[in-house]
């Protein structure tokens, strides 16, 4: 009569290897639900933040197109038990503001709020605060809106050479005249673009002292300093630097309660 199993033990082998198969597909199949779940997770956090955002800015009296939001790091939930966020961007579009009655338009704003702590129970209820340690962010100003501010028919700014560039219609003792120029642009101590037109001449100026003192004066006139509108996150501008597309503007803060960002 022959035996039930080999003597090799053949058959407990394979069904060992069975198992061993058995599990790794298992835990294959558990790591992906992990894994959907987390993506699910980060698409609701994201879905939240974006709507919070949006909420915010229009009770600034601001408009812009739905925020585009991202919460970086993974595993996501792992963050979300830790209290603990790596990195959260947010992108706004063609952004609207006013200031003092003038709308300001922002075609770009970038911000990104890093190593952000916001505890389960906060999350949870909503009450509380979520904390960023750094915001830091950068967007550009549409010249359009920015020569609006200045309130002289006719000007037109833009970028030449890496400066502000000025072209504007002028009437000097009778004579038509287009000035131009450029403009040295700073930040100002009270978070203001301050506009300093230091090099104009207009094509046609009379030579006489009066001529060029008018000139002057129009100058003068348009080296201002142009508030902005409130930005949120409580951003600071650091920097301002011409560029073909825009006036860009860097902002920074620090220690920001992010979910309320007014």
């Amino acid at each position: 009569m022959a035996e039930d199993y080999p003597a090799d033990g053949a058959r407990p082998r394979r069904r060992g290897r069975k198992l061993l198969v058995g599990l790794i597909v298992l835990l294959l199949v558990v790591g992906g639900l992990l894994v959907v779940a987390d993506r699910v997770a980060v698409g609701v956090a994201e879905r939240t933040i974006a709507d919070r955002v949006g909420q915010e800015i229009a009770k600034q009296g601001a408009q812009a197109a739905r925020p585009d939001v991202e919460v970086a790091g993974t595993p996501f939930l792992t963050q979300v038990l830790d209290g603990r966020y790596q990195r959260i961007t947010i992108n706004l579009r063609d952004v609207r503001a006013s200031v003092e009655g003038d709308a300001v338009q922002l075609p770009v704003l970038d911000v990104t709020a890093r190593n952000v702590r916001a505890a389960l129970d906060t999350l949870r209820t909503g009450q509380g605060d979520i904390v960023a340690d750094t915001v830091n962010g950068a967007g550009t100003i549409s010249y359009d809106s920015l020569a609006a501010l200045l309130k002289r028919p006719g000007l037109k700014l833009g970028e030449q050479n890496g400066k502000l560039a000025v072209t504007a219609p002028v009437d000097i003792l009778g004579q038509k005249l287009t000035v131009a120029g450029t403009a040295d642009v700073t930040v100002a101590d009270n978070g203001a673009v301050a506009l300093r037109f230091n090099d104009l001449d207009a094509a046609g100026l009379p030579n006489l002292p009066l001529a060029r003192a008018l000139l002057n004066n129009y100058a003068k006139g348009i080296s201002v300093d142009v508030p902005l509108p409130d930005l949120p996150f409580q951003l600071t501008v650091r920097e301002v630097r011409p560029l073909p597309e825009g006036l860009a503007v860097t902002v920074d803060a620090k220690n920001v309660p992010i979910n309320s960002v007014g």
